[in-house]
């Protein structure tokens, strides 16, 4: 699907299997569907976001309220072991950590993968998570 889209300079290494969960914060919302991609970028990560939602804007993403159901949600989890809090961007991704249907995911990508403030590993924090915990692979 993606091949419809120019390229973003975004070259995908690994991604993992789809992950289902109630939807979050309202679960009477349409039901969730994530997963991880492991990407090497030519860029840095604020030029990496806004490629990202260059892309959200092609698969026809409208943002308005916070969480509202949407057709697509790419986030940046993190730009290796960088630590930045610069402006509207802080990685890692302040809440990745917390959320199973995240972690699990980059669990299967990148297991080893240590969050450089919290220094547990990817695989840990999926244990650890505390939202979303109906999440597993479809």
């Amino acid at each position: 699907m993606l091949s419809r889209f120019p390229t973003v300079g975004l070259k995908v290494l690994r991604r993992s299997s789809w992950w289902r969960s109630a939807a979050w914060p309202d679960p009477t919302g349409p039901e969730y569907r994530n997963g991880v991609a492991l990407v090497e970028a030519d860029a840095g990560p604020g030029e990496v976001l806004r490629r990202l939602l260059h892309l959200e804007a092609q698969f026809g993403r409208e943002r308005s309220a916070r969480n509202a159901a949407r057709t697509v949600d790419l986030d940046l989890i993190a730009h290796g072991r960088q630590v930045l809090h610069d402006g509207d961007l802080t990685l890692p991704h302040p809440r990745a950590h917390e959320r199973r249907f995240v972690m699990g995911p980059l669990a299967e990508v990148a297991p080893a993968w240590r969050h450089p403030s919290l220094g547990m590993t990817a695989a840990e924090l999926a244990q650890w998570a505390s939202v979303g915990l109906d999440a597993e692979p479809v």
